[in-house]
């Protein structure tokens, strides 16, 4: 995601940093460039301007040209500006202690509302939470058995009641029904339309008056940039919504409808969509996405991933294999198996800084080399397999029968086993600068699993 809009913001501030000395002119060449990129992102052109008044007043200030190193002070300026942009803090859901707590997803069609629901439902359960779903669209045919089936498929309960076609009845129903069972909170799917109407903001205005929710969550497609916006506005003007949902950020290279709605609304972003997987929900941090537009990575991102994947005893013994040298093909193997377990490869480099990833070879990845990545994983853990115990904890005994050996028994060819052991042999030199702090990266081994959130830094 942002990946345009990323990699033209880097190029400016590389540029600015070539500078020993800032003048006035060289802060507002690099604001040219940064309007120009914001504005080929799809940003509103209001949120645009604002922001590039704000720096520049910042920017352009003494103290940053008499600092020691101004284009530094400048790259904080533009990091803490679209911080803001995108919302300043994080928010959470209010949920309260009057149950039960109703949240109510509005839309328009095509926007990915039921699935959202889901997935929120899934993250809710997750955090403790004993989340009911409720579909109020009955509108659309097969609408309520879509949410049905999703419900299932989770694991989570769902209330219908086939005799009732009026949505706001639906909804009280649904809430009678937790407020007997102790559901909490109630998420209620409602009915979208192609466009913004009359008819559908009567009804989701009715459905607001008698389930007083706690949220009214917007959910918006990214992809569909200032329409996103647009609706945001409209939907905001009607009906007052609490939050939006952004679906499909991992498709938007752009980020136009995320950099722009909170300005334009007054609204935060509380969850983004990564993915079509019932998982692919998260909460939304505008500190930490400013840092990876940036190419300063979200180490906090990672270490929770990490956490959410590793418990305190895997985390123990990683953090042994980093203290001590003697990092096996077996702890290789290890590795291996753990990043199959986070999914994508690519959500795990868009989490890392951009200094580290050129240290370590890698620069902007194309979807096609992602597939490469994940093929290559796969034959790396056949040939693995292939070894013997021994041959596992000590390297240097593959010879070169062994590796032909090898090579017969996972199905790859020679060459690929040597590929692989150089990777190997360059992980060891990898750990090894992890035990000498080259990366901010050994607290994250040594963590285990934790049930708050790490303390920002």
């Amino acid at each position: 995601m942002f990946d345009a809009l990323s990699e033209k913001l880097r190029k400016v501030l590389r540029d600015l940093r070539g500078h020993g000395k800032l003048t006035e002119a060289d802060v507002e060449a690099a604001l040219r460039e940064i309007r120009l990129a914001l504005l080929e992102a799809d940003v509103h052109v209001r949120v645009v301007k604002q922001f590039i008044e704000r720096v520049r007043g910042k920017a352009l200030g003494q103290e940053v040209f008499a600092s020691l190193s101004p284009a530094q002070q400048v790259i904080k300026i533009v990091y803490d500006e679209l911080t803001e942009m995108l919302g300043g803090t994080s928010t959470r859901l209010l949920l309260t202690s009057r149950l039960p707590n109703v949240i109510v997803l509005v839309g328009l069609q095509g926007s990915g509302k039921t699935t959202t629901a889901g997935k929120l439902a899934r993250y809710l359960a997750g955090q403790g939470r004993n989340p009911l779903l409720v579909s109020a669209d009955v509108y659309r045919p097969a609408a309520r058995e879509q949410l049905a089936v999703i419900a299932r498929a989770i694991r989570q309960p769902f209330f219908d009641d086939p005799s009732v076609t009026d949505p706001v009845e639906l909804c009280r129903r649904a809430r009678r029904h937790a407020e007997l069972t102790g559901f909490d909170p109630v998420i209620v799917d409602t009915a979208g339309r192609l466009h913004v109407d009359e008819e559908l903001m009567a009804e989701l205005e009715a459905i607001k008056r008698e389930m007083k929710p706690v949220e009214v969550l917007l959910v918006a497609d990214a992809m569909t940039g200032q329409d996103a916006v647009r609706s945001a506005e409209a939907f905001h003007q009607r009906i007052g919504i609490s939050g939006v949902i952004l679906t499909k950020m991992d498709g938007d290279t752009r980020g136009g409808a995320a950099l722009s709605i909170k300005v334009v609304t007054g609204q935060p972003i509380k969850f983004i969509g990564v993915g079509e997987k019932y998982d692919a929900l998260e909460p939304f941090y505008p500190d930490r996405m400013a840092s990876r537009i940036l190419g300063m990575g979200d180490v906090l991102s990672l270490i929770e991933r990490v956490q959410a994947e590793v418990d305190e005893r895997e985390a123990a013994r990683w953090h042994e294999q980093l203290r001590r040298e003697g990092f096996t093909l077996e702890d290789f193997l290890e590795h291996l198996r753990l990043a199959k377990r986070f999914g994508s490869l690519g959500k795990i480099f868009e989490l890392l800084p951009a200094e580290m990833l050129k240290l370590i070879g890698v620069s902007r990845i194309t979807p096609e080399q992602m597939a490469q990545f994940e093929r290559q994983l796969k034959r790396a853990e056949a040939i693995i397999n292939s070894m013997t115990p021994e041959e596992r904890r000590n390297h240097r005994l593959i010879d070169g029968s062994r590796r032909r050996r090898i090579a017969r028994g996972s199905g790859t060819t020679v060459e690929e086993v040597n590929a692989l052991l150089k990777q190997y042999v360059e992980m060891r030199q990898m750990m090894k600068h992890l035990r000498e702090g080259a990366f901010p990266f050994g607290k994250l081994l040594g963590k285990g699993r934790k049930t708050g959130k790490p303390k920002r830094s």
